[in-house]
């Protein structure tokens, strides 16, 4: 949170002066000046106001805040002190999404001010516009702020300003900067004596570093500022709380339940019991999460008992919404259960919570259905239904969601399958011209429910063709569009900023049990002017159409595409040959995940613990068991063809040339078909070959220079010539690069997925700006090609930036690789390519040639290399 602060006189001035360290004392400060009646001057009864105000924001009580700054405004006997309080005004407009009056408002101030007032109302003013998402003028603002301060000699509005300028830097994803501020204010704040103020700098330079993707580094820090807090003796729950969401939104989930955990021991020690409430609910909705419900049942049970001993109903209720939830997935099925269901779905309804109570009430009528009730079922998913017609996108397609499960209990499955179509339509708008992976994250599980149960429909009714559309409609969605306009449009970045602004006060209004109509409203209006944004856009608008057998047959040829599909706990397959679909069931969906859990293990044990006939044995048995069920059902129709991929769930990281089917085989991976055929049909563009070494990697140069013997006249990036802008330069219109490199996969937002060169992190933002993506990208460091899965299959990393980017192919690593085995299988790789074999071909036969000479650490080398997108 941005800081501000402001100056008054006498005794008010020191109720002011104590409202960050001290706010209930400087409430009782301010008061004792107020009570003096007559004999209180109009300035200093302002003061006071405002003293009052700022502390009680500080208590989170916004509306009494509001209403002791206007006071403020009006007592003010002088234009100095009259805004000074319309500055600490605007600051609590801001906090309470009133963003726009909050601007009006310290505006107005800054003409009155001179020399560190100005200063300080640059700083408020550019507090509002962060907030305001107009990070640009922010930014100017606090620079500003920062030179009056240096000029004024103010090394408190100093630090002030630059903590705030570094905080948005690292949360807007900038360059450079946000690490020098921080560091530099925290400083400034240890000079002035101001312990707590510098460790909550050092705490958001571990949020910066988290920005950047790196999550160990910003968990160092974090660890870090926890002890200095123990030292100091100052709790600090919110922040913990902080470090949950921001973990739990990566997805870390057990990271977040960790973190969860340690702040329930913390608070349980001190004996904080209003905090340690919100850290037990914190460590249920963690276990949730993570599967865990056993301690996701028993935590927020315990959390809801201790809000309700404090008076906190709305947080109660809340509890008992996740505790109730943590049953249903356990498998209770109960008339209590659905009882108690129902009633926490009307009260969360009436303390204004209307998502967690759609949620609650659908759960409520599939367990009315499951006991047998389906008069009870019908009437609860016609209530819930009624969310179709209005409301954010997330609960129009939940509403649609409803209508569907109420009409397949009527056995009407077709009037099913046309309301989930109409929920995904809703979410595929949403989704795509949010753009944000955050946002669409959201609305991403209750999509894969709608898939799913379409899916089931198709699946009974036994037509193949209909399966392949009902596992396309939800799968790798954000790989079917490059965004809407590239990063630098300050409209959509600002419309972004503000909807995840006014989404946060929004929470925290219904978390206290206040009226929020008109944030909803705001809500709902935001999501309507983005939607207009991407749609003015080049490429805003999205149709999406999951392929037919017709189209993928077109261009698979001789190929043969198979589309695993998870269906409830089986695993099934839709296999495309010559035209014709046909559906297989594998088995049991545990067990592939198992086995190619086990497989993996096996392969990383021979590479990087040594050679040895256990190993082998080992890597050889879970290969030859996951072939097994995986191509047994299907060997008949594959013969000796290659083969198109698409898996699903951790069957995404399987090094698939390590089993028997497909060692020796041109396989193409694709996170979905769709995906595919998007990519094959990509006409490659002709430029030359670009190769790049990022630093910290010492192979890594000596790998591009033999490389370049083998490929003449490609562009050679090494050392210092290896920058973000040089790189992406050189992609532009480049048939081949080749990149060896450190990377981070944003699995929060892959737009923050990086590359690291010599001038510090590429962020493929900036990939988005190059108009000619290259045909194949090579990237030869460790895990380089695994991805994160999301709900409906959404691969995030550098296989779905590139692949959305409109590159038609990657080959990257699944598993750690050694330095000169992968140097002598990228030659080989590169030699064949240039011979004219497609990238898939080349592989497998550069793979195949590795295990001529050894079945040990080289041969699990080459096979941890997957040829990514067409091939």
């Amino acid at each position: 949170m941005p800081e501000s602060t402001g100056s008054g006189a006498g005794t008010a001035q020191a109720a002011l002066d104590a409202v960050q360290r001290y706010p209930c004392e400087a409430i009782a400060i301010a008061r004792r000046v107020l009570a003096g009646g007559p004999t209180v001057g109009a300035d200093e009864r302002s003061t006071a106001e405002r003293a009052v105000g700022l502390a009680l924001r500080e208590l989170n009580d916004l509306p009494g805040a509001l209403r002791h700054l206007r006071r403020a405004v009006r007592a003010a006997g002088t234009p100095r002190a009259r805004a000074l309080a319309r500055m600490s005004l605007g600051y609590v407009l801001a906090n309470a999404g009133r963003t726009g009056a909050a601007l009006r408002a310290v505006t107005a101030a800054l003409p009155r001010l001179t020399g560190a007032d100005a200063g300080r109302a640059r700083m408020q003013r550019g507090v509002v516009l962060h907030y305001r998402g107009r990070y640009d003028e922010a930014v100017r603002d606090y620079g500003l702020a920062i030179e009056i301060a240096q000029r004024e000699g103010d090394l408190l509005l100093e630090a002030r300003a630059r903590n705030n300028r570094g905080l948005l830097n690292a949360h807007r994803g900038a360059a450079g900067g946000s690490g020098d501020d921080l560091s530099q204010a925290a400083d400034a704040f240890h000079r002035l004596g101001l312990d707590l103020a510098a460790a909550d700098a050092r705490w958001n330079g571990g949020i910066a570093a988290g920005r950047r993707g790196d999550i160990a580094g910003a968990l160092r820090c974090f660890a870090a500022v926890d002890e200095e807090y123990r030292r100091l003796a100052v709790p600090r729950p919110a922040l913990l709380l902080d470090r949950f969401e921001l973990l739990l939104s990566v997805p870390l989930v057990d990271d977040a339940a960790e973190v969860a955990r340690a702040a329930v021991q913390a608070l349980r020690r001190r004996g904080l019991a209003s905090d340690l409430a919100e850290a037990l609910l914190a460590q249920a909705r963690a276990a949730l999460l993570a599967g865990d419900l056993d301690t996701a049942t028993e935590a927020a049970a315990a959390a809801r008992v201790r809000f309700r001993r404090q008076g906190r109903r709305t947080w109660a209720v809340f509890a008992r919404h996740v505790e109730l939830r943590a049953e249903h997935r356990r498998g209770a099925r109960s008339v209590a259960l659905l009882t108690a269901m129902v009633r926490t779905a009307d009260q969360l309804d009436a303390t204004g919570w209307r998502g967690p109570a759609l949620t609650t009430r659908l759960e409520a009528g599939l367990l009315a259905a499951a006991l047998g009730r389906t008069g009870r079922a019908r009437d609860l998913l016609t209530v819930a239904a009624r969310a179709r017609r209005r409301g954010t996108a997330d609960r129009r397609a939940q509403g649609w969601y409803a209508l569907a499960l109420s009409r397949r209990i009527l056995g009407d499955d077709p009037g099913a399958a046309r309301a989930l179509r109409r929920g995904l339509s809703v979410l595929d708008r949403h989704r795509m011209s949010l753009g944000a992976t955050e946002l669409r994250a959201h609305s991403g599980a209750y999509g894969q429910e709608l898939a799913a149960e379409g899916l089931d429909i198709a699946v009974r009714s036994g037509a193949p063709a209909r399966v392949l559309a009902w596992a396309e409609r939800w799968r790798a969605n954000a790989l079917r569009a490059r965004p809407a306009r590239p990063p630098d449009d300050p409209d959509l970045v600002a419309a972004l900023a503000e909807l995840r602004l006014v989404s946060g006060l929004l929470e925290d209004e219904v978390l206290a049990g206040r009226p929020a109509h008109a944030l909803r409203g705001r809500q709902a209006r935001l999501e309507q002017h983005i939607r207009d944004l991407a749609r003015r856009a080049p490429g805003g608008d999205v149709v999406v159409v999951a392929p037919n057998v017709a189209a993928l047959a077109a261009r698979l040829g001789s190929r043969v595409l198979v589309e695993l599909v998870a269906h409830g706990d089986r695993l099934r397959a839709v296999l495309v040959r010559d035209g014709r679909a046909g559906l297989h069931d594998l088995g049991p969906l545990a067990d592939a995940v198992d086995l190619a859990r086990r497989h993996r293990f096996a392969l990383r044990r021979l590479v990087t613990t040594g050679d040895s006939a256990a190993a082998r044995a080992g890597a050889a048995h879970a290969a030859a068991a996951l072939d097994r069920q995986l191509f047994d059902p299907l060997r008949r129709r594959l013969a000796d063809r290659a083969l198109v991929i698409v898996p699903v769930g951790a069957l995404h990281a399987v090094p698939w040339s390590a089993l028997p089917t497909c060692a020796g085989r041109a396989v193409a991976v694709a996170p979905s078909a769709a995906a595919w055929l998007g990519a094959d049909r990509r006409e490659p563009p002709a430029g030359p070959p670009v190769l790049a070494a990022g630093p910290r990697l010492p192979a890594a140069h000596a790998e591009v220079r033999r490389l370049a013997s083998v490929l003449p006249g490609a562009r050679l990036l090494t050392g210092t010539d290896a920058t973000a802008t040089a790189l992406t330069d050189a992609l532009d219109g480049a048939g081949l690069v080749h990149i060896a490199a450190h990377g981070t996969f944003r699995a929060d937002n892959p737009q923050f997925s990086t590359l690291e060169l010599a001038d510090g992190p590429l962020f493929a933002y900036e990939w988005e700006r190059v108009a000619r993506p290259p045909g194949c990208v090579v990237l030869s460091a460790c895990d380089s090609g695994l991805t994160g899965v999301r709900p409906g299959d959404e691969v995030l990393g550098f296989t779905a930036v590139l692949l959305a980017l409109g590159a038609r192919c990657l080959i990257a690593a699944v598993l750690p690789v050694p330095a000169e085995p992968t140097t002598a299988l990228m030659l080989d790789l590169h030699r064949r390519m240039r011979a004219g074999a497609r990238p898939a071909r080349a592989l497998a036969d550069a793979q195949r040639a590795f295990g001529v000479a050894d079945d040990g650490p080289a041969r699990a080398t080459a096979a941890a290399f997957v040829c990514f997108g067409a091939g």
